[in-house]
């Protein structure tokens, strides 16, 4: 007994070295967070450019003219997108940017009379412009002070720019580092992991890149490809700004129901106030319907597979998380960290299904009570 209690007590005070330690680091975090940014940054770079390095390393060619190639394909594919895209949202702002009066006017006119004839509430004079520009000019000095002190404070902030600068120009260097040691890197911390735990850290770290992957890899190539989608379907029926609500709507696809909703809600009052007909209404339809038959029955089941990827609710209270503890840092790890989290809660589910707590000190026949089997089943497998 005395023996036993003893063991307990070791095993405390091992759990609250860890405890303390997993508390430490994440103070280490919260304080280098400033600086870590470029280096979590190309870790996930490294990590996502690390299978094409290894199937061109294993066609023959050295670790170095891997490492080149795929990070070349890698700037050069960021250098095409930037080319492509930054022009192209220029001119749909510029074109948004004009065409407000018109949806003003839409909105003024239309939009709310048509509203208020159905429910009977007066909403168009709680909509006064005139006041609102009024309330605009006489709190205009205060605004101008407020944005002196902001430009002061920015002009005062020279070495937060520089470092800016500086983790940007940096970015590039760690990741062809972190992408040609990756491996090295990996066999190094697989190093420190205890012996007779190694086959379950292996496991779960695994299962974690899966998991992550399957969101990173198979859901942004989803999201590219339903904005491309969606953009080209818009511009083709027309509407001014459809290559600009088809980015939103693919950039929203992640967390379901959004990505699509958003962007029928655009397109169908784009539509209206460009067009007033409901042909166009039933284009924009038509196009969102087709993108989601293709999303369901082709992209999904061929880019993220049947892979259990992170909830979309869990995906934005990560990221909101990460960015209320640490930053912009925290955003950038919030993705990982929540793939990692999901993974140890399903392994812990595993171990209380099988524990004591769970099946009790006797586990029920099931000839007893037939209504058992299929727990039993469940949790023999």
């Amino acid at each position: 007994m005395q023996t036993q209690s003893l063991d307990e007590i070791a095993l405390f005070l091992r759990r609250l070295q860890w405890t303390a330690l997993g508390l430490g680091a994440c103070w280490l975090v919260w304080l280098l967070a400033p600086i870590l940014s470029p280096f979590a940054f190309a870790l996930i770079l490294a990590w996502l450019g690390d299978p094409l390095v290894d199937r061109i390393e294993r066609s023959g060619r050295s670790r170095n003219t891997a490492v080149a190639l795929v990070f070349t394909m890698m700037a050069l594919l960021v250098l095409a997108g930037l080319l492509i895209l930054v022009p192209l949202l220029e001119r749909q702002i510029t074109t948004l940017v004009a065409s407000l009066p018109k949806y003003r006017d839409w909105l003024m006119v239309t939009a709310l009379p048509w509203v208020e004839r159905r429910t009977g509430f007066e909403i168009t004079d709680s909509l006064d412009f005139t006041h609102f520009a009024q309330l605009v000019r006489e709190n205009w000095d205060q605004a101008g002070g407020v944005a002196t002190t902001m430009l002061g404070y920015l002009s005062r902030s020279g070495s937060a720019v520089l470092a800016m600068v500086a983790n940007i120009a940096l970015l590039p260097v760690i990741a062809f580092f972190f992408l040609r040691d990756w491996d090295l890197l990996v066999d190094r911390v697989a190093s420190l992991v205890p012996r007779n735990h190694l086959p379950t850290v292996a496991r779960l770290a695994r299962e974690s890149s899966d998991v992550l992957g399957a969101f990173l890899r198979g859901q942004f190539l989803v999201m590219l490809v339903l904005g491309v989608m969606y953009g080209l379907g818009l511009w083709a029926v027309g509407l001014d700004l459809g290559i600009l609500i088809g980015l939103i709507a693919g950039l929203l696809t992640f967390v379901p129901y959004l990505g699509p909703a958003s962007g029928i809600i655009l397109g169908v009052i784009a539509a209206l106030v460009q067009y007033g007909d409901w042909q166009h209404v039933a284009g924009v339809l038509a196009v969102f319907g087709v993108g989601q038959v293709i999303e369901s029955y082709v992209l999904t089941p061929k880019l993220v597979g049947d892979r259990i990827g992170l909830h979309p609710v869990a995906v934005i209270f990560a990221v909101l998380a990460g960015g209320q503890l640490f930053g912009f840092l925290g955003m950038l790890l919030a993705l990982p960290v929540a793939a990692v989290v999901n993974v140890l809660l399903r392994y812990a589910q595993e171990r209380y299904r099988h524990s004591k707590l769970y099946v009790g000190e006797s586990a029920p026949d099931p000839l007893a009570d037939p209504h058992l089997a299929p727990t039993l089943d469940d949790r023999q497998e």
